[in-house]
C-alpha cells in the first residue's frame, strides 16, 4: 500500500488515510446560517477521507462575509451541525471545523444593521461582493480600533466552543484567502501603527492571540491554521511572503499545532513564488500540502516527504469517493461549475461514486 493510503497518526487521532478533503464554501445552509440536511448528505458522502475540513464557518454575524454560509456562533447553528459531524464519524473519518471571520471581504447588505465590514486597516479591497441582491461593489471597511480587536479574538473562542459541541474533533483557524486574519498578516492590507501593524510580530499578533484563545477550549494537537503567503484572491499582495511567512511558520511551530495547511502558490498562477519546503521546516510539525495535487503528484509528495497530507478540492466535488477512485487510479468523474455555489441537491449530493456509474452504464449497456 502507498503511503498516501496508509493510516497516519495526527496528535493523538488515528486518520485512515493521508487524504485530507479541503475546505469549500458551497453556500447551502439554511436561514440564519444553520446547516442543511443536505450537507450532511454531502460531508457523509465522502466522510472516508483521513482528515475532511469544513467549509469556512463564520464566528459571528460580523464575521459573515457571503449568502447561504453554515455559521458557528449560535446554539442552533451548532445543532445544525451534530448531523453532520455524525455523518462524518459514521464513515470513520475525523472532521475539523473551519472558523472563518470574513474581515473587510463582505457588504453591509450582510451585516447586522448594514453595517461596515471590519478590517484591521481601511482599506477597500478591488472586486465584487457576493450579496443575495448579486455582485455589489466592496465597500471601505472600518478599521478596528484597538480595544476591539480583542473582542474578535473572543468571537473564535466562543466559536470554538460550540465546534466541540456541534462534535467536531478539531478545528482550523482559518488565516487565508483574504480574510480577516490573512489581512493583518499581510502588509498590504495592514496599516496599522499599534501593536497589531508593521513589524511582521505585530502583525502576527493578532492570529496568535486567537490559537491562544482557542487552546481554552481544544488543545493545541486539536488546532490547525491555514496559510496561504501568495494567494492573490481578494486583492490580497504582500510586499515579502517568503520572509514574512517564513518567520510567522517559525512562531507558529513554538506552538506545537496539530497542522499547518498551506495552500501552495497562487490559485491563478503555475509557479509558486515561495520555497514551501522552507515553510515546511521552519514549522517543524504535520504539515498539509494544497494546490493543484493530482494522485501522481500527490503520491510523490508523501513519498519524497515534501508533505505529510494532502488536501483536495475540486476534485472531491464530483467524486464523493474520491479516496477509493485514487487508491485504484480510477478515473475521476468532472465538476459541474455551475453548480459550485449555493442552489439544491444537484452538483451537491447527486454525483455518483465509480460502482454507481457502473452498474449504471451496465443496465443501459
Amino acid at each position: 500500500m502507498h503511503e498516501l493510503f496508509a493510516p497516519f497518526v495526527l496528535s493523538d487521532m488515528l486518520l485512515g488515510n493521508r487524504i485530507v478533503m479541503a475546505p469549500m464554501t458551497r453556500n447551502r445552509a439554511e436561514p440564519e446560517g444553520v446547516p442543511s440536511s443536505l450537507m450532511a448528505i454531502h460531508y457523509g458522502q465522502r466522510g472516508d477521507a483521513g482528515l475532511v475540513i469544513s467549509e469556512s464557518a463564520p464566528v459571528s454575524a460580523q464575521g459573515v462575509g457571503y449568502p447561504g454560509t453554515p455559521g458557528i456562533y449560535t446554539d442552533e447553528q451548532a445543532q445544525g451541525w451534530r448531523p453532520v459531524t455524525d455523518a462524518v464519524h459514521a464513515k470513520g473519518g475525523h472532521i475539523f471545523a473551519q472558523l472563518q471571520h470574513c474581515g473587510r471581504i463582505s457588504h453591509p447588505s450582510l451585516q447586522v444593521n448594514e453595517e461596515l465590514p471590519v478590517a484591521p486597516s481601511a482599506i477597500k479591497p478591488e472586486g465584487l461582493a457576493v450579496t443575495y441582491g448579486g455582485m455589489q461593489p466592496f465597500v471601505t471597511p472600518r478599521e478596528l480600533t484597538t480595544g476591539e480587536v480583542p473582542q474578535v479574538v473572543d468571537q473564535f473562542k466562543q466559536a470554538a466552543a460550540m465546534a466541540k459541541a456541534a462534535g467536531f474533533d478539531g478545528v482550523e483557524v482559518h488565516a487565508a484567502n483574504g480574510y480577516l486574519i490573512d489581512q493583518f498578516l499581510r502588509d498590504g492590507s495592514n496599516h496599522r501603527s499599534d501593536r497589531y501593524g508593521g513589524s511582521p510580530a505585530r502583525r502576527l499578533a493578532f492570529l496568535l492571540e486567537i490559537v491562544a484563545a482557542v487552546s481554552e477550549i481544544w488543545p493545541k494537537g486539536r488546532i490547525g491554521v491555514r496559510l496561504s503567503p501568495e494567494n492573490r484572491f481578494n486583492d490580497m499582495h504582500d510586499s515579502d511572503a517568503a520572509a514574512h511567512f517564513g518567520y510567522y511558520a517559525q512562531e507558529l511551530s513554538k506552538l506545537h499545532l496539530a497542522y499547518l495547511h498551506l495552500l501552495e502558490g497562487d490559485m491563478s498562477a503555475a509557479v509558486p513564488a515561495v520555497d514551501y519546503q522552507e515553510l515546511r521546516r521552519r514549522f517543524g510539525g504535520t504539515y498539509i500540502a494544497n494546490n493543484g495535487y493530482n494522485r501522481a503528484r500527490a503520491m510523490a509528495a508523501i513519498e519524497q516527504g515534501s508533505a505529510d497530507l494532502i488536501a483536495f478540492g475540486k476534485p472531491f466535488i464530483s467524486n464523493p469517493d474520491l479516496v477509493t477512485r485514487l487508491r485504484h487510479d480510477l478515473p475521476l468523474a468532472a465538476s459541474d461549475s455551475t453548480t459550485f455555489y449555493g442552489g439544491d441537491a444537484r452538483g451537491y449530493t447527486d454525483y455518483p461514486s465509480a460502482t454507481e456509474q457502473s452498474l449504471s452504464t451496465m443496465a443501459t449497456a
